[in-house]
């Protein structure tokens, strides 16, 4: 899922397609980019999370926010701070702060979009 990384400019706009974290600076520099982040933990091989790659391609261009990816088994301290336990996880983050958190398992466009959603106007 290397569509793009977190050092491409953005222009304080969000990246319309996922951006690939691949350690902790760049996830420290999203958050100073991005107001408002889906981040979505996921490990090689994980075959629900392969097939969130389209799902997250849709989500990225299609609702506020920035979308991320982070390879736990490669960041674990960030995977750590966010108490990873299964993936795929995906929590979206305000202002750096969780808001929501789905870690259920497959999730639909629809239910990343709506909680984006939610969270953006506040």
């Amino acid at each position: 899922m290397t569509e793009s990384t977190a050092s491409e400019p953005t222009d304080g706009q969000p990246p319309r397609k996922p951006v690939q974290l691949t350690d902790v600076a760049d996830y420290e520099d999203l958050l100073e980019e991005q107001d408002l982040v889906l981040l979505e933990f996921v490990t090689s091989g994980c075959g629900i999370c392969a097939s969130m790659e389209p799902v997250l391609g849709t989500v990225a261009r299609s609702a506020p926010g920035a979308v991320a990816t982070v390879n736990a088994g490669l960041v674990p301290d960030l995977a750590a701070e966010f108490d990873v336990r299964s993936v795929p996880t995906l929590v979206v983050l305000r202002d750096g702060e969780e808001v929501a958190r789905f870690d259920d398992g497959f999730q639909p466009a629809e239910s990343l979009v709506d909680a984006l959603e939610a969270h953006a106007a506040e």
